[in-house]
């Protein structure tokens, strides 16, 4: 398994995100690209293609035996079974083995590291399998979205008590998040349309409460630079929680409440957090020595955030034209924001390269000295 690498990987969590994507487009109104097989999986490529395959191999990369980086490979590998070889049963089956690799994975890490962080990340991989289970058996997709919702929403719960974990955090308000989780958990098996909503949207409402207060976000977003960035990109994101757990328990009669439901969670919460981690995850999965923080990713994240944010306010009003243009603005606007990261590390290289050239030159006179800072000033 030394052939295996986390950053072979990365291609399958993109080509995951782009076919995702277009499917979105064409599912909203905008066919000028098209990829056959993309629209009908909408939903299970974002979610177990992409989602499910970049959880899951940045949980494997820390696994002592890299046999386990097979679990995402499963998962990326779904993605060409369901859209070039048409075989949706069997790539289904294939994100359902994933998954039950990613229990296996938070199972031995829970018995290393036995702490609440791990236990609740735990219970993300059991809903993702559960999710892909109720999918392989019922065919619904609707019917395993609250399980997927589940498994991305105790996966970030996790993983930011983990981060959040030397901060004084009273005792009463980890049980009472504890309890909040459990609330949503419970409301996954009641009837969506009964009870089910209420419970996850209340437990959601103040859960995003919980983490506003309590996550170091709040600290992070008062200082300067990659901090504030990865600060405020998180408190948005938890005011996208809000507003998803207010449209889960209060909009359900609103003709696009399937929509409202979906991408306040997996655009507005998902994406926000996927933008804040990624300066740190991202050179870990790529293995590169780079700091991806630079402030011109302000302007993607604030180009994303302000057309879903028209997105949903034209789904609310019905505004059908708008819906489409924030659409796919907002679908550029998330490949325009991995793109600048690209640019980040490419830009990156370059400077580094020019100032060894630079390093390395024998200093004649002084005249040469002078041109060589003009060059270093130039390249910084």
């Amino acid at each position: 398994m030394k052939a295996l690498k986390p950053i072979y990987l990365f291609p399958f969590v993109l080509i995951a995100l782009v076919t995702g994507m277009v499917g979105g487009w064409i599912r909203i109104g905008y066919t000028e690209i098209a990829i056959s097989g993309s629209a009908a999986n909408h939903g299970i490529l974002m979610v177990g293609g992409f989602l499910g395959t970049l959880i899951s191999l940045e949980r494997a990369m820390v696994m002592r035996h890299k046999v386990w980086l097979v679990v995402p490979l499963i998962s990326g590998l779904s993605i060409p079974v369901l859209l070039l070889l048409g075989w949706p049963t069997f790539g289904i089956t294939m994100m359902l083995s994933a998954s039950l690799g990613l229990m296996g994975i938070m199972y031995l890490q829970s018995l290393r590291h036995p702490a609440l962080y791990q236990y609740v990340m735990s219970v993300g991989a059991l809903s993702w399998m559960l999710g892909n289970f109720s999918l392989l058996y019922t065919g619904f997709v609707p019917g395993a979205v609250p399980w997927w919702i589940g498994f991305v929403l105790f996966t970030i719960v996790g993983e930011r008590l983990e981060l959040s974990k030397f901060l004084p955090t009273p005792v009463i308000a980890k049980k009472a998040l504890v309890w909040l989780l459990a609330a949503f958990f419970i409301g996954l098996w009641l009837p969506f349309h009964d009870y089910g909503n209420w419970l996850m949207g209340a437990a959601i409402i103040f859960m995003s409460f919980w983490l506003l207060h309590f996550d170091m976000a709040k600290v992070a977003a008062q200082k300067s630079k990659q901090f504030k960035y990865i600060g405020i990109g998180l408190r948005v994101g938890y005011f996208w929680l809000t507003l998803h757990g207010i449209i889960l328990t209060f909009m359900t009669a609103h003709s696009f409440h399937y929509d409202l439901y979906i991408h306040t969670f997996f655009l507005g919460f998902t994406f926000s957090m996927i933008w804040a981690h990624a300066p740190i995850i991202l050179p870990m999965i790529l293995n590169i020595k780079i700091n991806l923080y630079h402030p011109i990713l302000w302007i993607g994240w604030s180009i994303f955030q302000l057309s879903l944010l028209g997105r949903i306010l034209s789904s609310v009003f019905g505004i059908y034209e708008w819906r489409t243009l924030f659409g796919v603005i907002n679908g550029y606007s998330i490949l325009a924001q991995f793109a600048l990261m690209a640019g980040i590390v490419f830009y990156s290289k370059v400077t580094e390269k020019k100032l060894k050239v630079v390093s390395n030159r024998p200093i004649e006179n002084n005249h040469h000295l002078k041109t060589t800072k003009h060059e270093m000033d130039s390249v910084i």
